[in-house]
């Protein structure tokens, strides 16, 4: 690890980590090798611009990086590698913070016009000892909009010996008049891997004995700051007395054990939604916020996904160790159960606020993730199969006549009990033009019987089920559509079913009781009916109606088209105009009438 230094004295006073172990060289910059190297390069170039823009997330080096520059470009016998020597007058005088070559100003608390012009005021002063004079304003985005414009002119022509860098964590705040007069540096945000070093360095440097799964945990609560995660290991550090621990860095921070997500992930590829439960009520008990638990296993299965595929791995933010972990558990599960889970849980997310039993709306959110690899058994799985497993073509089953069909695995489905070979030929359907269906009522309590044939050879539901062997590898089963040949009269039966299935629609069942189904060949049914509110009803109930019939049918190519009947009389509306001429034509005194008023007609 490379060494670091302070710019504070040292001394007998405890001195807290992010001051102490503050960056005093360029090379011991945690996670900014790329920027740091740039601004080497450009010193030893003598290639210096005016004005400089720092920006980026808290904590993650910006003012270091600032003092840093002005420190070397003010040393007197700089090293060959670049950096300051820390012995000289300039570099002493930065450390002991008394330097009248480097100014600071902070923004946040000093933003008025009066504050930037003893900033201009102090530009005509050259330096004592040194080349330049550099002036850091941090926090720039907050300077008010007079102070901005007083500023400009200073920044666009600064003295020769004047630099100045301005620092802020919302660059999108500075307007565009100062952003075009700045070289502008991108600071990124410090990956875990590079915090774990440095907290492992400071640990060592104290004394103190740290598992680097408990610096992990630090790193990734401090998420990308350097500063904040030096403040949290000292937090963590006084209560471990001197050995720093897994298990202590979880209590201290009051953070989620990665454990308890993998043993999720277990609970959900087995499919044990009573374990499941259990965990989140250990969860619960430990006080955490059930929205905090949904949104940290979203970001577990999230990661489960990057760590399935190679070509993603790189945007995984884990600890070395973590990091294979989830490789590992991320090989049990096919890639479509990531895609599922995540939009469950961002459903959850979205209903939580609004949800008037937040416990129960994650306690089934578990349980539909237990189910996405062990789905329900008809009846029971028709209102909650996932959208994202159901098939966009499949319509959906209904469950009256799930009773009807044997039960079926969910994961291997069985072979017909007759090949094709030997299947029954389907009964013979008449010519079209001679093929009329009379309608025979049936009871709307006996549903219609299913032929022994069909009973021996029922089919698994048509969905996208997920298969896991002994090996963990997985395999997605495909959608096989129905087209069972039947009968007009298994149709009619069907029909009436349905008739007696929607006794609320008034207009719709009249005109199915009335109404006679022709065959126009094998799949294809024409109704005729008396007048157009008769076809609208059909049209809007034509989806559910055909998944119905399908359904009963074991048919997915059946058809029906609803059509006016051309020997009905269509009464015809009238406009007012017209219905007046057709009265004055049928009733003569009317139009005399109308005449001795004067009225003409348009």
């Amino acid at each position: 690890m490379h060494p670091t230094a302070s710019f504070q004295h040292m001394s007998d006073q405890y001195i807290v980590s992010a001051r102490k172990y503050r960056p005093a060289t360029f090379r011991s910059v945690v996670g900014q090798q790329n920027l740091t190297s740039t601004l080497k390069g450009a010193i030893a170039s003598g290639r210096l611009a005016h004005a400089y823009l720092f920006c980026g997330p808290r904590g993650v080096g910006k003012t270091s990086c600032a003092r840093i520059f002005a420190r070397t470009i003010n040393c007197l016998s700089p090293t060959p590698e670049g950096e300051a020597c820390g012995q000289c007058e300039s570099c002493r005088a930065i450390d002991r913070g008394n330097s009248f070559n480097l100014m600071e100003l902070d923004a946040a608390s000093n933003n008025s016009v009066d504050d930037i012009r003893a900033v201009t005021e102090q530009v005509n002063i050259p330096p004592q000892v040194g080349r330049y004079r550099v002036f850091i304003i941090d926090e720039v985005h907050m300077l008010s909009s007079q102070a901005f414009n007083a500023f400009l002119k200073t920044l666009e022509e600064p003295p020769s010996y004047v630099i100045f860098i301005l620092a802020t964590t919302e660059k999108h705040k500075v307007i565009p008049t100062i952003l075009s007069r700045c070289q502008i540096y991108d600071f990124k945000r410090i990956t875990i891997n590079d915090m774990v070093d440095h907290l492992a360095y400071v640990a060592s440097e104290e004394g103190i004995e740290a598992d680097r799964r408990a610096l992990g945990v630090i790193a990734r609560k401090a998420d990308g700051a350097m500063r904040d995660a030096l403040s949290i290991f000292d937090q963590v550090a006084t209560s471990s007395g001197g050995k720093l621990t897994y298990e202590a860095a979880v209590e201290n921070l009051n953070v989620l054990d990665y454990d308890y997500f993998f043993r999720l992930i277990d609970t959900f590829a087995r499919g044990d939604a009573p374990d499941a439960l259990l965990l989140y009520k250990e969860i619960r008990d430990r006080g955490f916020d059930s929205l905090f638990f949904i949104n940290s296993l979203a970001q577990h299965v999230r990661d489960l996904m990057v760590a399935a595929d190679a070509r993603t791995l790189p945007l995984l933010e884990m600890p070395d160790d973590v990091g294979e972990r989830l490789v590992a558990q991320a090989r049990t599960l096919p890639l479509q159960w990531y895609y599922a889970a995540m939009r469950l849980l961002n459903e959850c997310d979205l209903n939580y606020r609004t949800s008037s039993n937040k416990q129960l709306l994650v306690e089934l959110t578990l349980i539909r993730l237990c189910q996405l690899l062990s789905p329900a058994q008809p009846p029971f799985d028709a209102s909650d199969r996932p959208v994202a497993l159901r098939n966009p073509s499949e319509p959906p089953r209904a469950t009256a006549s799930s009773a009807a069909t044997a039960p079926v695995s969910a994961t291997k489905p069985p072979a017909p009990a007759t090949s094709p070979a030997t299947a029954p030929a389907p009964p013979p359907v008449a010519p079209a033009a001679s093929t009329r269906v009379s309608p025979s009522p049936a009871p709307a309590s006996q549903p219609s019987p299913v032929p022994q044939s069909r009973q021996s050879s029922v089919r698994p539901r048509p969905l996208h089920s997920f298969q896991m062997n002994a090996g963990a590898d997985t395999t997605v089963s495909s959608l096989e559509r129905k087209k069972e040949a039947f009968s007009d009269t298994q149709f009619i039966s069907a029909w009436n079913e349905y008739i007696a299935s929607v006794p609320d629609q008034k207009i719709l069942v009249s005109a199915m009781r009335n109404a006679t189904p022709t065959r126009r060949d094998n799949l294809e049914f024409d109704v005729l009916v008396d007048h157009p509110a008769q076809q609208q009803a059909f049209e809007l109930a034509m989806p559910k109606l055909l998944r119905f019939l399908r359904e009963r049918l074991h048919n997915d190519f059946l058809t029906v088209k609803a059509m006016i009947n051309p020997e009905k009389e269509v009464i015809k509306l009238l406009s007012p105009q017209d219905f007046l001429r057709k009265a004055v034509t049928e009733n003569a005194a009317l139009g005399e009438f109308l005449k001795e008023i004067e009225i003409e007609l348009c």
